[in-house]
């Protein structure tokens, strides 16, 4: 650090400029002191005036010092460095591409530098990079904990974690890869017999000569319920939180698809006089049409239908556009047909809300051809009404498909980006040391390094050493969880 005199146009002394000199990763820079000053919380406004400080001051501020050329060493990133030196003479700062927006946070903290400084635009990256870490961490914890479970647990605590991982993580053991397996085969034999079922030619008539399911496939379907009621009594006991599993959606369609059967026997059972009611036999129709909703059970072993869910979800704005859209097509063009066709003598179209139904099949260009014009008029109407019915449809379609897509696409990389991690924390362990655990690892990216901690919903950290066996292979890492009470320790799970 040195300092530079500067002389005006008359040749007297007018000024005296302070040079700085620092050394960021072998990168050389001048800086200087007026410009560093205007930020004066900094780290670099720190060196302006540390030749007055002692050396020990000195070596808080940076990695190393040169007290004969002045110069101050940074072992930092010179390409983060370019744009921190950014703020001092622009006042705002942006991340260059290519560079982790985590590693340059931790990069304005070491230079003492608030994140407002940051353009918005950054922020909105930063922020969806933080996300994105913190959904790949909490993978990395699940995955961890439905492998080994919660040691701190005793017990019947122990048995129903155990029971709930064995129903609801396929993937945390071979028994329970195995189960998902069976209720995967027994939810295909269940709808195949209820489809079956109805062909008149497998129908059998009973005493009053009425057309009913044959008692091999009443047999086969009974089988199926009972597994389907003793799978999902399991999961219930074993639910750490009830009232939530018994409202959540899926748990609701698996009710809903033995309900029906238990109602129907029950009745059966009062005799055949509370079956001939009326409205008992239109309560036993409805009950057995519910039995369809079992198909969505596969949703529960299918990602791809769960991916599916979740991107419609996310489009629920586009999917109300599409609907719009319709419903005012719907409305304009029915109008416009019933007025357009109401003085033929053989019209099809007698009031507006009946020809709803028209318009509805033209602009979906589905067309049964049950209601058509007769005008050249509402012919015309017609091929408006289609035309755009395409567009409409059109329009909405690609952001839904895109969402999907990214949906997609972003589960795909966060499993990957889990396992890959759990595989990285064993491959750095080394001779039984404490190499990283999912509530608390550091990952390495670009030239620097950071630090997630995962904290679940009842505040609890997890700390995983990976260890090695006598072979040198990593072992399985065995997860050692603290909680407050049993119900935080069980609320994760849900």
């Amino acid at each position: 650090m040195w300092r530079t005199r500067y002389a005006d146009c008359n040749g007297s002394e007018a000024s005296e400029e302070t040079e700085i000199v620092v050394n960021i990763g072998g990168v050389k820079q001048v800086l200087y002191g007026d410009v560093l000053n205007r930020y004066p919380d900094t780290r670099l406004a720190e060196l302006v005036d540390c030749l007055l400080k002692p050396s020990e001051e000195i070596s808080l501020l940076c990695d190393d010092y040169d007290p004969d050329t002045g110069e101050f060493y940074f072992d930092r990133d010179p390409d983060a460095f370019k744009c921190i030196i950014e703020l001092y003479y622009y006042g705002e700062i942006h991340v260059k591409r290519g560079i982790c927006p985590i590693c340059f946070m931790k990069e304005m903290e070491f230079w003492k530098i608030d994140s407002d400084f940051l353009d918005e635009c950054c922020k909105c990256q930063l922020k969806e990079v933080e996300d994105e870490l913190a959904e790949i961490a909490e993978k990395v914890r699940t995955i961890l904990v439905d492998r080994e479970g919660d040691p701190s647990a005793e017990g019947c605590q122990r048995f129903q974690m155990w029971l709930w991982r064995l129903m609801e993580k396929p993937d945390s053991s071979l028994p329970a890869h195995v189960i998902a397996i069976v209720s995967f085969i027994f939810i295909l034999i269940s709808s195949v017999v209820m489809c079956v079922g109805t062909i008149p030619d497998l129908q059998v008539e009973d005493a009053e000569g009425n057309l009913v399911e044959h008692p091999t496939l009443e047999v086969i379907e009974t089988v199926c319920i009972g597994w389907f009621t003793v799978e999902y009594v399991l999961r219930l006991i074993s639910a750490p939180n009830k009232v939530k599993f018994i409202l959540a959606f899926m748990n609701i369609v698996d009710f809903m698809a033995i309900m029906p059967f238990y109602v129907v026997l029950i009745l059966t059972s009062f005799g055949a006089g509370v079956m001939e009611l009326a409205n008992v036999q239109q309560a036993v129709q409805a009950l057995r049409i519910m039995r369809i909703a079992r198909i969505f059970k596969l949703a529960r072993h299918s990602s791809g239908l769960q991916t599916l869910t979740s991107a419609l979800k996310s489009s629920f704005k586009e999917l109300g556009l599409l609907l719009m859209y319709m419903g005012v097509g719907v409305f304009l063009f029915s109008a416009l047909g019933y007025t357009m066709e109401q003085n033929h003598p053989d019209t099809l179209f007698t009031s507006i809300p009946q020809s709803f139904w028209w318009a509805v099949i033209t602009m979906t260009t589905v067309g049964y051809g049950d209601v058509y014009p007769k005008t050249t008029l509402g012919r015309c109407n017609a091929a408006i009404s289609f035309l755009c019915g395409v567009i409409a449809i059109a329009l909405p379609i690609h952001p839904i498909i895109n969402n999907f897509v990214l949906f997609y696409n972003k589960q795909q990389v966060l499993e990957t980006a889990a396992k890959h991690e759990i595989e990285l924390m064993a491959r750095r362990s080394d001779d039984g040391e404490l190499a990283a655990s999912p509530g608390a690892h550091r990952h390495v990216c670009g030239a620097g390094a950071w630090d997630v901690t995962v904290h679940s919903s009842c505040h609890s950290e997890t700390s995983v050493p990976l260890l090695k066996g006598p072979t040198g292979a990593a072992q399985t890492p065995s997860v050692d969880t603290s909680f407050e009470s049993t119900a935080e320790a069980t609320e994760y799970f849900i």
